[in-house]
């Protein structure tokens, strides 16, 4: 009986890394109980070939305890070289009645958030993309200091089609 678990485990893995043939890079960092507004989410990435174009996406799973219907990230990406490329990004996280958007069936949430569409990383080396969360109450200026509810932030390199 255990060899037959375990034949259909290992069945059902490799069903699901097979669906996945678009990622080139996919990784995730866990976000301790709140994610704090000075503590920046970084990734290392090289990229496999410089001649393709990407699409880039930041992945987030969050939980019922993120009481806001947005997102705002800054997504700072720097080249090996010393380029640097700083972004505000907005994202709508609820629907009008407050339901969630994303996927998945239990209260965690997982969103595909788009980045940048058809990059192509020319410079040789490692990059970095540094996120951090850029939340605020309506009307005040200083940022919201922890942020609950955010459980996981990724980065997602795919192929184009």
């Amino acid at each position: 009986m255990q060899s037959k678990l375990f034949y259909c485990f290992l069945l059902l893995s490799l069903i699901l890394v097979s669906c996945d043939s678009k990622s080139v890079f996919d990784n995730y960092e866990t976000v301790p109980e709140v994610w704090n507004k000075d503590k920046t989410i970084s990734f290392k990435v090289s990229p496999p070939d410089s001649t393709k174009a990407y699409n880039l996406f930041v992945n987030l799973r969050n939980t019922n305890a993120y009481k806001f219907n947005n997102l705002f990230l800054i997504v700072e990406m720097n080249f090996p070289h010393g380029k640097r490329i700083v972004d505000t990004l907005e994202y709508k996280m609820a629907k009008p009645n407050g339901e969630f958007l994303g996927t998945g069936l239990s209260s965690v949430k997982e969103n595909k958030l788009w980045y940048k569409e058809g990059v192509v990383f020319s410079e040789s080396g490692e990059y970095t993309v540094n996120i951090k969360h850029a939340m605020r109450e309506n009307g005040e200026v200083n940022g919201i200091a922890n942020l609950e509810g955010v459980t996981d932030i990724g980065f997602r390199i795919e192929k184009t089609e």
